[in-house]
């Protein structure tokens, strides 16, 4: 583990300050909802033009895709807590408001619906399972809040996301890298 860690300060001495800014950048994209990893891995993995949807065209960052998966998958990791907080406090607060209201029942009863049968069937497993699914509208803000209106707490949801985070990424790495351009 301390290699790891000798390995990223090697890079960031060689690499300078544009180095943390790209890292702020994968840390930004990864935290916009439908996105999250799924665009942050392919965006620091490349190095042309990338359309990136609202943000429009973005040039690739050419990272180390090492480096890139971990960044990613700790602020994806790390997102989950930003956003149970979200959940749990400041959402209450919205829902006063009737228009937000209708369209919170309607996300919410879309989201039981996507991901209950999952969790019913798998239980924690299956939550893990349904962030892994690198596609949009599965993830860590959805996750998140399947995990919360399931009656999940913190912890669990926050350990469901981590397994569900690793796989997402290692997928969406590994198809950025071409690991399956065979097929």
């Amino acid at each position: 583990m301390c290699e790891v860690f000798i390995y990223f300060f090697a890079l960031l001495l060689l690499q300078g300050f544009d180095l943390i800014d790209k890292i702020l950048w994968l840390i930004f994209l990864t935290f916009v909802p439908v996105f999250e990893l799924r665009w942050s891995i392919p965006v620091g993995i490349y190095s042309g033009s990338i359309v990136v949807p609202f943000f429009g065209l973005m040039q690739g960052f050419a990272l180390d895709p090492l480096l890139v998966f971990f960044v990613c998958v700790l602020a994806n990791a790390f997102l989950v807590l930003i956003s149970y907080f979200f959940f749990d406090k400041i959402i209450g607060f919205f829902l006063k408001i009737k228009f937000i209201d209708g369209w919170y029942k309607k996300f919410v009863v879309r989201t039981q619906k996507k991901v209950s049968p999952l969790v019913e069937k798998y239980g924690l497993l299956g939550l893990a399972f349904f962030i892994a699914i690198p596609l949009p509208g599965s993830g860590t803000w959805t996750g998140t809040l399947a995990g919360y209106l399931l009656g999940f707490g913190w912890k669990r949801i926050f350990l469901a996301n981590l397994v569900g985070v690793i796989i997402s990424g290692i997928i969406v790495t590994l198809v950025t890298i071409g690991a399956f351009s065979f097929i």
